[in-house]
C-alpha cells in the first residue's frame, strides 16, 4: 500500500525501527515508500548487526562488504543451514568426507568398510550413490580418510589394516576415478599419518620404528601412484624425512600447504591493517572497491524483493541457526566404541612394567643427546618473508603433521619444508645426499598448542590453518610422558597464519568433546571462503564466520558428528558425517527459496520493431542492388 504524507518524521521512525527485531523492520518496510526507505538505513543495519550477532564493536566490518545490510543478510540467509537430503547408504558410522576440487563429487568413507563416490550435479539437485568399493577383502577394518588428487583423476583412501597378532597399522589405496581398478597400495603406520596427495602424482605415506622404549623415529615416504611402463627403472618411492620422536610421541595427521606469496589472501585476520588499508583505499579511490574478494551475495534483486524474501525466511534461518546454549551441554547418550589403539602405543605401556622410571628417564637424556648430535639443521627459510617477484615465481611447499616432545598424546604442530627437487621419486634414495653423521632431519618449525589435536584443516588459499584441539590446564607440568594433563571438554578452534607462524586472535568454542585422553579420535573441519565448520561429540556440527569469529548455526545429529565438509564449487553447500551412519546434505535458506521458486514464464517477445528494423533493410538492400 502507498502512504500519504509522512505522519512521523523519519528520525522518529528510525528511533522506533532500533527497538524492533530485524524482521519486523524487514516487515515494516513493506508498509510504505518512507518506511522502506528509513528500513534501509546504514545506521539501522549497524546496530541490528552487532546486536544480534554478539559481536563486539572494536571488530570492523568486512573490508569487502557493501553495506550492512547486505552484510547482515549475508551471515543470515547464505549459511547452509538447512537439511535438504539425507544419505543412508552407509551401514555403519561415517568418518570421512572429501569433495573433489571441482565440488561435482565426494567421497565418504565408513566404519562398513567401504569408501563411497557421490554425485553432486543431477539436474534435480538431489545427490545420488555412483560407486562403492569394499576394502574388506584386503583385510582392512574400515576405512578412514580419503582425498582427491589436483586433477580429480585419482582417489586417496586411507583405512586401518587388520594385521597378525591383532595388531593394526594403516593402508593406502589409489583408485583410478576413470574406471575405478585399483591402482596401488601402500602400507602406512601409524594408521592415522591418514596420508596425502603432494602433487597430481605422488602421495605421503609414513612408517614408524622403535628404537628403545619410548624413542622411535617416523620416516615419511614420498610414493608414486602407480608405475607405468616408462618408470620401470625410475624409483617407485622415495624417502622424504626421517625424524627421531621422544616421550613415546609420533608423526600423525600429515597435510600439505602450498604457501602461495599471499599477495591477495582470501582473509586478513589483523583487524588494525583492515582498517589501515581501509583508509588508504578511501584516499586512493572515492567509489568502493572489495579489498579482498566478493562475498558473492544475491545483488539483481529489488528492494521490495529482498526485503520480502529476509521477512519470509526469517523463522527458517533463525531456527536453524539456533543458539539454544542449553543443548550444547548434552553429553552422548551412548559412549563410542574407541578406535584401535595406536600401533606401537601397547608396546609402550607393556614396557613400562618392566623398565624402571630411572631407566626411562635415561633414555629420554640420551636420545636427546643423539638427536641433537645426529640431526640435520633445519631450513631457516622458513617463515621468511618470500622477495619480490614475478606472480608465477617457485611458490613454497610445506608438509604439515601432528607430533608431540612432552607426551604421547599429539599437542604440537611439526612444520617440514619440502624443496622442489623432493617432488617426485627420481633421485637419491633413501637419504643417500646426507653425511654420515646425520642420522634424523630436523623439524624446521614447531607450533605448540598445549592440548591433544583432534583436527585440522587448511584455508582454500592455504594461508590459514584450524586446529582443533582440548586444552590441558593452565599451567600444568607434565612429569610422566605416559600420564598427559587431563583435557578439556570444550573443542578449541585455533587460527595459525603460515606466512608468519604464529597464532592468530582468540581460538573459537562452541563444540565439545567427552572421550578421555587415551580414547580421543579424530573430529575432521572445513575451511571455505568465507566460513570453518567442525563436527563435535554433542551430536552436532558447527559453523563460523571467520571474519567475525561467531558461530552461526548448528547442525543436528543422532550420534557423533565426525566430518564436515564444504563444496569448493559454492559454499552455500555443506555436508555433514555421523556415528548415526548418515551423510546429511545442507544448504543455504537462499538455495533452498531459490530451489522452490517458480520458474518464471519467459517474457513475450515484442516482434515490431524487429519486423520494422527487417522492412528497412530489405528496402535500403533494394536501392543498393538496383532492384525494385
Amino acid at each position: 500500500m502507498e502512504c500519504g504524507p509522512p505522519v512521523l518524521p523519519d528520525s522518529l521512525v528510525l528511533e522506533i525501527f532500533l527497538h524492533l527485531p530485524h524482521d519486523a523492520v524487514l516487515r515494516a518496510g513493506l508498509a510504505c515508500r518512507q518506511w522502506l526507505a528509513v528500513s534501509r538505513d546504514e545506521f539501522l543495519w549497524r546496530e541490528l548487526f552487532y546486536s544480534y550477532y554478539r559481536i563486539p564493536r572494536p571488530v570492523p566490518r568486512h573490508p569487502a562488504a557493501v553495506s550492512w545490510y547486505r552484510e547482515f543478510r549475508r551471515l543470515f540467509d547464505c549459511i547452509p543451514c538447512v537439511e535438504v537430503q539425507t544419505l543412508r547408504e552407509h551401514s555403519d558410522q561415517v568418518l570421512h568426507l572429501a569433495f573433489s576440487h571441482r565440488g561435482h563429487r565426494f567421497s565418504s568413507c565408513s566404519k562398513d568398510c567401504t569408501v563411497k563416490l557421490w554425485d553432486t550435479e543431477r539436474p534435480d539437485g538431489n545427490i545420488s550413490l555412483v560407486h562403492s568399493s569394499s576394502m574388506r577383502q584386503f583385510n582392512w577394518g574400515y576405512t578412514q580418510f580419503s582425498q582427491f588428487n589436483a586433477d580429480d583423476s585419482l582417489l586417496l583412501v586411507s583405512g586401518v589394516y587388520l594385521g597378525p597378532h591383532h595388531s593394526s597399522s594403516g593402508e593406502i589405496a589409489v583408485i583410478s576415478l576413470e574406471n575405478y581398478s585399483l591402482l596401488s597400495r601402500v602400507r602406512n603406520k601409524p594408521y592415522d599419518v591418514f596420508g596425502c596427495w603432494l602433487n597430481e602424482t605422488h602421495l605421503i605415506s609414513g612408517n614408524l620404528h622403535w628404537i628403545g622404549n619410548m624413542t622411535s623415529c617416523s620416516v615419511l615416504w614420498l610414493n608414486k601412484a602407480f608405475q607405468d611402463v616408462e618408470s620401470e627403472n625410475v624409483n617407485v618411492v622415495k624417502r622424504l624425512f626421517k625424524i627421531q620422536n621422544i616421550n613415546a610421541s609420533t608423526i600423525r595427521t600429515v597435510m600439505v600447504a602450498h604457501c602461495r606469496r599471499h599477495d591477495d589472501p582470501d582473509l586478513l585476520l589483523d583487524y588494525e591493517a583492515q582498517s589501515q588499508a581501509r583508509r588508504q583505499k578511501g584516499q586512493q579511490q572515492a567509489q568502493h572497491q572489495p579489498l579482498l574478494f566478493d562475498l558473492g551475495t544475491s545483488g539483481s534483486e529489488e528492494d521490495e524483493e529482498e526485503a520480502a524474501a529476509a521477512a519470509a525466511t526469517a523463522t527458517t534461518a533463525a531456527a536453524a541457526g539456533g543458539r539454544e546454549d542449553d543443548e550444547c551441554r548434552r553429553a552422548l547418550s551412548a559412549p563410542r566404541v574407541p578406535p584401535p589403539p595406536t600401533p606401537g602405543l601397547e608396546q609402550v605401556m607393556h614396557s613400562r612394567t618392566n623398565v624402571g622410571a630411572v631407566e626411562l628417564q635415561i633414555e629420554t637424556h640420551v636420545a636427546k643427546v643423539m638427536g641433537r648430535t645426529h640431526t640435520k639443521a633445519p631450513d631457516r627459510s622458513l617463515g621468511v618473508a618470500l622477495p619480490p617477484g614475478p606472480a608465477d615465481a617457485e611458490d613454497m611447499t610445506y608438509l604439515l603433521f601432528t607430533t608431540g616432545s612432552l607426551t604421547y598424546s599429539p599437542h604440537q604442530i611439526g612444520i617440514k619444508r619440502i624443496k622442489p627437487d623432493q617432488m617426485s621419486t627420481s633421485g637419491p634414495v633413501l637419504g643417500e645426499e646426507r653425511s654420515s653423521d646425520e642420522f634424523f632431519d630436523s623439524l624446521d618449525h614447531v607450533i605448540d598448542i598445549h592440548g591433544h589435536i583432534i583436527g585440522m584443516g587448511l584455508s582454500p588459499d592455504h594461508r590459514y590453518l584450524y586446529v582443533n584441539s582440548r586444552a590441558w590446564p593452565a599451567g600444568c607440568v607434565i612429569s610422566d610422558p605416559m600420564s598427559p594433563p587431563p583435557i578439556a571438554e570444550e573443542i578449541d578452534l585455533h587460527v595459525i597464519d603460515l606466512k608468519s607462524l604464529r597464532e592468530e586472535r582468540r581460538s573459537l568454542r562452541a563444540h565439545r568433546a567427552f572421550t578421555p585422553n587415551d580414547e580421543c579420535f579424530f573430529i575432521f573441519l572445513d575451511v571455505s571462503r568465507d566460513f570453518v565448520a567442525s563436527g563435535a561429540e554433542d551430536k552436532h556440527g558447527y559453523i563460523w564466520d571467520r571474519h567475525y569469529n561467531i558461530c552461526l548455526a548448528r547442525l543436528a545429529h543422532d550420534d557423533v558428528v565426525n566430518s564436515v565438509a564444504f563444496s569448493p564449487a559454492d559454499q552455500e553447500l555443506l555436508l555433514s558425517a555421523s556415528d548415526d551412519s548418515t551423510i546429511k546434505v545442507w544448504r543455504s535458506p537462499r538455495m533452498v527459496r531459490l530451489a522452490q521458486a517458480p520458474a518464471r514464464p519467459p517474457r513475450p517477445r515484442n516482434l515490431l520493431p524487429s519486423w520494422l528494423s527487417r522492412g528497412r533493410n530489405s528496402t535500403a538492400g533494394g536501392g543498393v542492388n538496383g532492384k525494385p
